[in-house]
């Protein structure tokens, strides 16, 4: 079986490895925030509803739910707006599959959304 040939960007090892790579994250979450207007909206979302989580959650299982559903909400936003820009890249054209994709990850987000509400009400319902 042949090889495949390796990337040059996968040389670094160790701690300088990991500096690169929160370089590259937090270039991403920069990135992110100055393109993207729904990233920026959950963010301020994210910015209120963490402190309350803190405020309102009785237990430490309770405020990491309701903080994990929000954070997930960012997560995803992040990737459908990766594959939307990886999607613009390859081309600009109406297509059936460029539909389904922004499509996909617009559902993707709604549903996390969705998530942040339902675990919130049961949370916060006892």
């Amino acid at each position: 079986m042949t090889e495949l040939p390796k990337s040059p960007y996968k040389g670094k090892t160790g701690l300088q490895r990991v500096l690169n790579a929160a370089g590259y994250s937090w270039s991403g979450l920069a990135m992110a925030f100055k393109h993207e207007s729904a990233f920026r909206q959950e963010v301020f979302l994210a910015l209120l509803l963490i402190p309350l989580a803190f405020y309102l959650g009785d237990t430490g299982i309770s405020r990491a739910l309701m903080i994990g559903t929000v954070l997930l909400v960012l997560i995803v936003e992040l990737l459908n707006s990766a594959l939307e820009a990886a999607v613009d890249r390859i081309s600009l054209e109406h297509h059936p599959l460029i539909k389904r994709v922004k499509d996909m990850g617009s559902a993707a987000v709604m549903i996390a959304l969705l998530n942040v509400i339902v675990v919130w009400t049961l949370v916060l319902s006892g």
